[in-house]
């Protein structure tokens, strides 16, 4: 099953509208996110990502629930990095 995780914006990295990203912080596990689909978000934001891409902006309270609703069912491992995997 395919899944949007909640997370908050930390930094945002715009070269353009295009190449958008920024580094989301899930439960404390920091992934690097495109953001070209939500061009409205700011720091602090808490936005739905998919497959690296954020999708959609949530609020804090919705992003919370679905967070913990999500690691309560054990869906949130995938965004451990495994000890040996580089990231780039």
């Amino acid at each position: 099953m395919c899944l949007a995780i909640p997370g908050k914006i930390l930094t945002i990295n715009a070269l353009d509208d295009t190449f958008r990203t920024g580094k989301v912080s899930f439960g404390g596990i920091q992934k690097e996110v495109n953001l070209c689909m939500v061009p409205e978000v700011q720091v602090g934001d808490y936005v739905l990502v998919h497959v690296g891409v954020a999708i959609g902006k949530v609020d804090e309270e919705e992003a919370q629930k679905v967070f913990n609703y999500l690691k309560d069912m054990g869906e949130v491992e995938e965004l451990e990095t495994p000890p040996n995997e580089k990231i780039y």
